[in-house]
């Protein structure tokens, strides 16, 4: 799989991004094992952008694991700096289970009274707001209104 190819724009927001990064993945004297693959590959998916650590002073060495990696996994080569490898594929988009069963998570919700004269500083109060619950114009809080049910005798008679 060839790896991807990114315009320098691109590759200079990825560079900015991973710039507070740690490394997560940390190769050693064994070199690019398959083992080291597998879990650039589980931090990529885990990730998406990741730096990878190089203990070898070889820096063709490092290069070609960079390139190598890129290849093998279908990342793009986003820097090498140093000991520093940075490798970055977009992120799969994970199905998000819908509950039927679900309701309204509470929320918190802040409630600023300002003062009748102006001259006082406002009254700021947090205060948790319930599925059920709706904060009126006031800042108070009451339970949402329900649809009204209609009786089934009075609508078929009309």
């Amino acid at each position: 799989m060839p790896a991807i190819q990114l315009t320098p724009a691109q590759r200079k927001d990825k560079r900015a991004d991973a710039h507070h990064l740690d490394p997560v993945v940390m190769i050693g004297a064994d070199g690019l094992t398959p083992a080291v693959t597998k879990e650039v590959d589980a931090a990529l998916k885990a990730h998406g952008l990741i730096k990878v650590r190089v203990m070898s002073d070889d820096r063709e060495g490092r290069e070609t694991i960079l390139a190598t990696l890129a290849d093998q996994l279908d990342a793009a080569p986003i820097q090498h700096i140093g000991k520093l490898l940075v490798l970055w594929r977009p992120a799969e988009e994970k199905e998000k289970a819908v509950r039927e069963d679900a309701r309204p998570a509470p929320k918190m919700v802040k409630i600023v009274k300002f003062s009748k004269s102006g001259n006082n500083r406002p009254q700021i109060k947090k205060v948790q707001v319930l599925g059920n619950q709706r904060v009126t114009q006031g800042g108070e809080i009451k339970r949402a209104k329900k649809p009204r049910q209609t009786s089934v005798k009075k609508s078929s008679a009309t």
